[in-house]
């Protein structure tokens, strides 16, 4: 087997759908080149090592996956014959745990869980005849992750280097009612004209994961802060030394910005108390100025050009339909009237309630709230006359 941690391979970097845009962009700033971008992730040439680096920084990855094998298989036996020929004894300390994850599109397979079990037995198998002991293995994804993606009769088997998702920053310990996942968050923030300077409004912030996220960006406080295990672990060949120099880096980026105006209401003072907990919890409770009030009484700073971003119910799952089209078009007013010079931001599954906001959309940028399609509008909050477009801020490429 490979010396994985100090040898080049393919790397697939996975997010939500339309996530990708937002991705690429932090894959980039790290320094890192992009072999190919797709909707749902982007594919690097990297060493596991790097993918530590990956782990600890990016906000809206879901999975970093190493491939360590690509070979033909046409059957679930084609399948068994290959992953029981690699050395899974030198990957994988057989008094440890280990999951299979997948991604399959085979005729010849009707359940995702039939190919897991073929590859969990084919490496119990292995490390069995080798070591005379089977490991342990399971659901639980906080230990050694093997991913099999097999399509038609390609097939490549990847260590998942992450484990646990990193969408899910690690922070928010109390969701709340219907929460944003902190990568999507992180995206429909960085998707703003948002300067990370400027003030950020947040009304109807919920459990407040995007003032949260704002504040994090805004301090270069990374996801890693906040977790202390990885898939790449439980790799045999790991040397934690790699791990706590990153994370060392990671404690030296953040800014101590104290002049950072993020403000975040709710009417719910459950909500409001949540928010608070969960800012705390990722260190960024002093930088958020936490509101309990109807939206509409929201204090946005005067005179100066920041962003205003709205998250209410969709209709779909919450709410009354007739009480949310009201709502909407109070948050329209609500713009027009205390936003002024500001970059307004509703995001929203519900195109017919949209309408109701009574302003026209400068921008529709796509996206995913689980499986519901969802936009997030941008409006520009005129003060006075339009501003020339040389005074514009430009969108995020």
């Amino acid at each position: 087997m490979i010396p994985v941690f100090q040898t080049k391979s393919k790397v697939i970097i996975t997010c939500n759908k339309r996530l990708s845009p937002y991705l690429q962009e932090e894959v980039q700033a790290l320094g890192y080149s992009i072999e190919r971008a797709f909707p749902t992730g982007v594919e690097l040439n990297i060493t596991l090592n790097e993918c530590i680096k990956l782990n600890l920084n990016l906000r809206c990855a879901s999975q970093v996956l190493y491939q360590i094998e690509h070979f033909k298989a046409n059957t679930p036996d084609d399948l068994y014959q290959a992953v029981v020929g690699m050395e899974w004894e030198a990957l994988i300390d057989f008094t440890g745990y280990f999951s299979v994850t997948s991604n399959v599109d085979n005729p010849n397979i009707t359940t995702p869980l039939f190919a897991n079990l073929k590859v969990k037995d084919a490496i119990v198998d292995r490390i069995k005849e080798k070591k005379g002991i089977r490991p342990n293995s399971g659901a639980e994804a906080n230990k050694t992750v093997i991913h099999l993606y097999w399509k038609d009769s390609e097939a490549d088997i990847f260590i998942d280097t992450s484990g646990e998702t990193l969408a899910k920053h690690g922070y928010r310990k109390i969701p709340g009612k219907a929460p944003m996942l902190e990568a999507l968050a992180a995206s429909v923030v960085m998707a703003t004209k948002w300067d990370q300077r400027s003030p950020f409004v947040n009304p109807m912030c919920g459990s407040g994961t995007l003032a949260i996220e704002a504040a994090l960006l805004a301090t270069n406080r990374r996801p890693g802060l906040f977790r202390m295990n990885y898939g790449f672990m439980h790799i045999m060949g790991y040397e934690e030394e790699v791990f706590f120099a990153e994370r060392r880096l990671l404690k030296d980026q953040v800014i101590k910005q104290t002049d950072l105006k993020i403000i975040a209401s709710d009417i719910s003072e459950d909500a409001i108390d949540v928010s608070r907990k969960n800012a705390k919890t990722a260190g960024v409770d002093t930088l958020i100025d936490f509101q309990v009030c109807d939206f509409e009484e929201t204090v946005v700073p005067e005179e100066v050009q920041g962003v205003v971003v709205f998250n209410p119910e969709y209709g779909e799952r919450l709410g009354v339909h007739s009480k949310l089209e009201i709502t909407y078009k109070r948050m329209g007013d609500f713009m027009k009237k205390k936003c002024k010079g500001y970059y307004g931001y509703i995001f929203t599954g519900n195109p017919d309630l949209a309408k109701k906001i009574g302003l026209k959309a400068d921008r529709k940028i796509e996206f995913y709230n689980g499986k519901l399609d969802c936009r997030l509008f941008e409006y520009e909050l005129y003060d006075g006359s339009k501003r020339p477009d040389e005074e514009r801020p430009k969108p995020r490429s």
